[in-house]
């Protein structure tokens, strides 16, 4: 592919359920590109958990996907509270989320590790009050 293709997508904060929408659409457009699977999976992977947690302490956000030649970029945008500490949320099994979230199976403190583990670039803009903007790339 000589072109770059971007899809966009609002991740609704409101909507518990309807978190993990934009990773499936991503997962279908990269199929019907031709990606291989193991491509697929890890942009699948680090969405999600992205998502997870736009919903879970941001309110919602917005998520970007650019489609290069050599690699896939991953923009999550939201206007949550920030990151008080990004070396301590990158920690496996620092987690913030609330009781009622944990109840449901989710807020094992492993999303911001799994995002990183699953991608080759990942970076953390976050400011208290204002929110955070999650960049990743798998190269291609």
């Amino acid at each position: 592919m000589s072109e770059q293709l971007q899809f966009t997508f609002d991740v609704n904060g409101e909507n518990f359920t309807s978190a993990g929408e934009a990773s499936v659409a991503t997962k279908k457009n990269l199929r019907m590109l031709g990606y291989p699977p193991d491509i697929i999976r890890r942009v699948a992977i680090a969405m999600y958990e992205g998502e997870i947690n736009m919903v879970i302490h941001a309110g919602g956000g917005f998520a970007t996907v650019t489609v290069y030649p050599d690699k896939i970029e991953i923009i999550l945008k939201d206007n949550g509270p920030g990151i008080a500490d990004v070396a301590l949320a990158m920690k496996e099994g620092f987690s913030t989320a609330p009781e009622n979230i944990r109840s449901l199976g989710f807020g094992a403190g492993m999303g911001l590790p799994n995002m990183k583990k699953n991608t080759d670039t990942m970076t953390i803009e976050s400011e208290l009050g204002v929110g955070t903007t999650i960049t990743m790339t798998v190269n291609t």
